[in-house]
């Protein structure tokens, strides 16, 4: 049986896992977010007074985390050692964290295979910065989803509001432009559009027309196959 396996990259705050999971959901795929994954390594090592810049540190604590996830009521959660942080690693600072880790080699390479078998055992859309690169990098469908700078900090500061954190969209949009420097210039799989993959620019869609316009295009892609 073939499995559809759908690549989504792009910025920080692109809202490449709402759309994602909303896609899925209508398409009947697995969502896999692997952000959440590196979130969850941050979240260990910050917990544990790791020096994340130190990448020998942060390498050399990985045999202690497990990072898991599960659907729960349809809605997939992340477990860190058996706990579900789910919650906890979508704070600012664990976006922050999360950047640094993801730029150790180590680190990418204990969560690759875990990534790569959802999609061999189901079909997918996993969304990430280097899902269509370096992860997927044969996957059926690859789509580069990103905005304007202003509008994704816009958008990342009214999800943070809603959720009670407090903070500016000056702050939002200083670490998101920091968030993407990092990123796009680490050494290990930057953030970068695949050769293949279609851009996809949402600062003028709304949600619900950017999940259609993504489902489109995947359900365009499975009448090929």
């Amino acid at each position: 049986m073939k499995f559809i396996s759908v690549a989504i990259d792009g910025p920080v705050g692109a809202g490449k896992s709402t759309v994602a999971r909303e896609c899925a959901k209508r398409l009947g795929f697995i969502y896999c977010d692997t952000g959440a994954l590196y979130r969850a390594v941050g979240l260990y090592c910050v917990r544990n007074g790791k020096k994340l810049e130190d990448p020998s540190e942060v390498a050399g604590c990985l045999d202690g985390i497990n990072v898991g996830l599960s659907l729960v009521d349809g809605v997939q959660h992340v477990f860190l050692n058996g706990e579900d942080v789910s919650e906890e690693i979508r704070l600012p600072e664990m976006s922050m964290a999360a950047s640094v880790v993801s730029a150790i080699p180590q680190v990418r390479g204990k969560l690759l295979s875990m990534q790569r078998e959802a999609a061999e055992k189901n079909d997918v859309i996993m969304d990430g910065r280097d899902i269509g690169t370096v992860v997927l990098p044969n996957a059926d469908v690859k789509i580069f989803l990103t905005a304007k700078p202003e509008i994704r900090a816009k958008r990342r500061y009214d999800e943070l509001i809603k959720k009670g954190v407090e903070t500016t969209f000056e702050d939002v949009l200083s670490d998101l432009n920091e968030r993407d420097h990092n990123d796009s210039h680490r050494a290990v799989a930057p953030l970068k559009q695949a050769d293949d993959a279609i851009f996809v620019d949402t600062s003028e869609l709304d949600f619900g027309q950017s999940v259609e316009l993504i489902c489109g295009i995947v359900r365009e892609r499975q009448n090929v196959l």
